[in-house]
């Protein structure tokens, strides 16, 4: 397995893959990185075609936090039909009836997701998160860690939730939003909108 991104994101993605038994032989990056301390051999860009093909065969993981590159870098990856694997660590409790989509979703230690939960496509569910009952997390949105989604919470694509963050039963967060940490939301947010605090409100136009 390779990494697309090695930064610090990249090294948790690097353990969730390890824990679930996945070798993890390389990264892939714009340039080689100075820091390496994961000590992994440097593949190379991923825009480069022979990368591409080592991409195909030995498959990949954008390991990427930042939801409009990793968007960009899957779209293009699929564009010459590379697809990346999802991230699953063991530890989590993913419930029946939850659904978790194929392509690039990374699911960290102690996640809990329960029944008819959605998550989509190249989303990320950092550690210890909870994704209750009827929730969506939209295509590549971020839920940071110990973020809370209580039920029937909508979160747009790419949408970023900040870490500890807590979001009321039945709210919709816009597309692209940004919530900050620790923030408690307890009304819709609209689309791109930036909201912090508890309870929370917007800051920007």
């Amino acid at each position: 397995m390779i990494v697309i991104g090695y930064s610090g994101h990249a090294y948790v993605a690097c353990s969730i893959l390890t824990a679930s038994g996945i070798v993890v032989s390389g990264y892939c990056d714009h340039e080689e990185k100075k820091a390496n301390p994961l000590s992994l051999p440097y593949i190379g860009s991923e825009n480069n075609s022979a990368v591409q093909e080592q991409l195909r065969r030995a498959g990949c993981f954008i390991a990427v936090g930042d939801n409009h590159i990793r968007r960009k870098v899957y779209n293009t990856l699929q564009s010459v039909s590379v697809q990346p694997v999802n991230a699953v660590h063991p530890s989590a409790v993913i419930t029946p009836h939850a659904q978790v989509a194929h392509g690039n979703v990374m699911i960290g230690a102690g996640v809990i997701i329960n029944p008819f939960a959605l998550i989509e496509t190249g989303a990320i569910c950092n550690t210890r998160s909870v994704i209750e009952h009827e929730c969506t997390v939209g295509a590549f949105a971020h839920i940071g860690p110990g973020a809370v989604l209580c039920g029937n919470v909508q979160v747009g694509e790419g949408a970023f939730i900040g870490a500890a963050a807590v979001i009321r039963q039945g709210i919709r967060i816009g597309a692209h939003a940004m919530i900050g940490m620790g923030a408690v939301v307890v009304k819709d947010v609209p689309d791109g909108a930036v909201v912090v605090g508890n309870p929370s409100r917007k800051i920007n136009d």
